[in-house]
């Protein structure tokens, strides 16, 4: 007389639209060879039958089946195909291990990088304006954007501005970062002659170190123009005119640039200091610079704390334009300009000789940093910016 089957407990539901999990095909293994049928054991896993027939119908083994098992497993997958009828799924047999693989194989669904080559075919994905597939397009675009050291999500923020209709020429920032530096992805990185992807030049992010406290340091040339004290309109970045400055050093400390940039718009200026970075200098250079700006966007400078803005005075008396100055170690104070000093490192890196560059040559980097879309600005330049701003205030 054959053994009653024990009615299964049933488990608690699962999460909607869940995958069947090894732990749960190892269950229906060991139901499966004691017999169980499929309603049982979905009512056990808390999943609708459906599922579970489904699972074995993609995953059943015919070198499992009731042929391959002991007489006792013969002859109750027997009953049970007979009692249900003709040669349906109770025929095959089911090994959770082997069903793990098959499962993952098919979830994982390779796919090829977008930026991957493309045969110019003239059929889906041709671009007749181009003469070449968008795929083509999309990859000859993004390189020539990296190229001139844009972002990858600047590149992806301009793609979806200038084809809002074209996803096919349309990338994530995510995407180029792996056709850059994952292999076989894409391998951007065969087409650029020099590694401009990633300003830092570093493969991996590294964590921030703890900045200690304020170092109080004698310096009093900066006594009473504090950044405190500077106008409150400056920290909100609504009213445009709010300057941020700082020196980036060459090799061996020998040379130095100028850097400004206006806090609204981002805008870059850039000074050469072909007699050194002294202090009289730096102001001389600085009110050459002031000189291309109209007087109501010249309202204020935020400077490092270094010694070079000690004759500052002579500054504001040139221009009218106030020196305020950050505290010692809070370079987010300076922000703006700090993170416009990690773009310009693209172009003079560290230990690089700066007094090779002309001024023509620091104008050509400021006009190429100002015609570069900015996430801050809405995918604006600065160039753009500051031209709304102009008009602005000429009406």
């Amino acid at each position: 007389m054959p053994m009653p089957m024990p009615m299964p407990m049933p488990m608690p539901m699962p999460m909607p639209g869940a995958r069947l999990g090894e732990s749960e095909r190892v269950r229906i293994e060991a139901w499966w060879v004691a017999g169980w049928s499929i309603p049982q054991m979905a009512t056990a896993l808390g999943r609708d039958r459906s599922t579970v027939w489904r699972e074995i119908k993609r995953n059943n083994s015919a070198r499992h089946g009731p042929k391959h098992g002991g007489r006792a497993l013969r002859e109750r997958l027997e009953r049970r195909r007979t009692r249900r009828g003709g040669d349906g799924l109770y025929r095959w047999g089911y090994q959770a291990r082997r069903a793990q693989i098959r499962a993952d194989a098919r979830a994982r669904r390779p796919r090829g990088c977008k930026l991957g080559f493309e045969p110019n075919s003239r059929g889906r994905g041709w671009c007749p304006q181009w003469g070449v597939g968008t795929s083509t397009l999309l990859r000859r675009t993004v390189v020539n954007k990296l190229a001139r050291r844009w972002s990858p999500q600047q590149i992806s923020a301009w793609l979806r501005e200038n084809f809002p209709d074209q996803p096919e020429l349309q990338v994530s920032h995510e995407t180029i970062y792996q056709a850059i530096y994952v292999q076989g992805r894409g391998n951007l990185r065969a087409e650029l002659t020099r590694q401009v992807a990633l300003r830092s030049g570093r493969a991996v992010r590294r964590h921030q170190s703890e900045v200690a406290g304020v170092v109080h340091s004698r310096r009093p040339w900066a006594a009473g123009f504090n950044i405190s004290t500077r106008p409150p309109e400056a920290a909100d970045r609504a009213v445009p005119g709010h300057w941020e400055g700082d020196l980036i050093i060459g090799k061996n400390n020998a040379s130095a640039v100028i850097t400004l940039v206006e806090r609204s718009t981002r805008y870059v200026l850039l000074g050469q200091l072909p007699a050194g970075r002294g202090s009289d200098a730096v102001v001389e250079v600085l009110s050459t610079l002031a000189q291309r700006l109209p007087a109501h966007l010249l309202r204020s400078l935020t400077w490092d704390n270094g010694s070079e803005m000690a004759a500052h005075a002579g500054f504001t008396i040139a221009t009218g334009c106030p020196v305020f100055f950050a505290d010692p170690h809070h370079p987010w104070q300076r922000g703006s300009n700090e993170n416009t000093n990690g773009l310009l490192r693209q172009y003079y890196p560290k230990g690089s000789d700066l007094s090779r560059h002309t001024q023509a040559d620091l104008d050509a980097t400021a006009a190429e940093l100002n015609d570069r879309p900015r996430q801050t600005l809405s995918w604006q330049t600065p160039r753009q910016a500051l031209h709304k701003v102009l008009v602005a205030t000429a009406g």
